[in-house]
């Protein structure tokens, strides 16, 4: 069995922070995840909103993340969690070891819904996109499509862009055909097109002349191991306070995976920092009392 104060549980931006926060802290702390580290940050092109950057690759950062997690020795196992246990030293169960530990934090992040297209994957990053608020800006003044009716992020693309294409799945849609907006009820994306990048896509037969499509499906948290221990839900994301706590004492979660307004690289990295930062708390608290 491995022993360590606290382990984190996806290796995105969330998860990688905190690991720092606690080695840097003196923890003894190690990381898991069934990927390699980076998360989502594997599938942006380009990042231009993230400080300190004017612009970077995902990729990139993901790599500078990871070199800093192997600065600091922090162990990172590639293994897939499939079972947590509470009690008063935590159990991480994967499919290739057992970790025994006083905390854990949940960062792992969500699953997006695709397309199932074939050849989708060779256009994420290159007019694909997942999120609005995140690559919106990179298509100023051009027409860009939505799939989805997420009333934030085609406000957020109707800012900057010269035209949005709304392609709604079902029946109503609250936004009306107008200079700007193009509705598209009962929207079904046969086909994406182009050479080296997105430039255009076949909707109901029509093909449909795009800069960028931003897929807005509902996605999912990736916490299919929680299976035994309560911890308190919303649609499916994990519920916190403000120190990141979950409502299981020694438990926190962080970035994708919990309930929040804004689901950014920055508010991620954000939440890492803070609940890294409490439970180090926590653990201080925990050794002062069996002194």
């Amino acid at each position: 069995m491995n022993n360590y104060d606290v382990v984190v549980i996806g290796s995105g931006i969330a998860g990688i922070t905190a690991a720092i926060y606690l080695k840097r802290a003196s923890i003894n702390v190690a990381l898991i995840d069934m990927n390699a580290p980076g998360g989502q940050l594997l599938n942006i092109k380009a990042i231009e909103n993230y400080p300190g950057f004017k612009e970077i690759t995902g990729p990139d950062l993901a790599w500078q993340l990871y070199e800093q997690v192997t600065k600091l020795d922090i162990p990172f196992y590639t293994e897939e969690v499939i079972d947590i246990k509470d009690g008063e030293n935590k159990v991480v169960t994967t499919t290739k070891s057992v970790f025994n530990c006083f905390g854990i934090i949940l960062a792992t992040g969500r699953a997006m819904r695709t397309l199932g297209l074939p050849n989708e994957a060779n256009y994420r990053g290159k007019g694909l996109s997942f999120c609005a608020t995140c690559d919106g800006a990179l298509y100023k003044d051009k027409t860009v499509c939505i799939l989805g009716t997420e009333k934030e992020d085609i406000d957020y693309l109707l800012g900057v862009c010269k035209e949005v294409i709304i392609l709604n799945p079902t029946l109503e849609c609250e936004y009306k055909n107008n200079k700007q907006i193009r509705v598209i009820n009962q929207a079904k994306i046969e086909k994406l097109e182009g050479q080296s990048k997105l430039e255009s896509i076949v909707v109901n037969g029509e093909k449909i002349n795009t800069s960028a499509l931003f897929i807005n499906l509902d996605s999912v948290p990736s916490i299919s191991f929680i299976k035994d221990i309560p911890i308190k839900k919303d649609k499916g994301y994990i519920v916190v306070n403000d120190k990141m706590e979950t409502n299981i004492k020694g438990i926190y979660a962080c970035g994708d995976i919990i309930k929040k307004d804004l689901y950014q690289l920055v508010t991620a990295a954000s939440e890492g920092a803070i609940a890294a930062t409490n439970l180090r708390k926590e653990i201080k608290r925990g050794c002062n009392e069996m002194k």
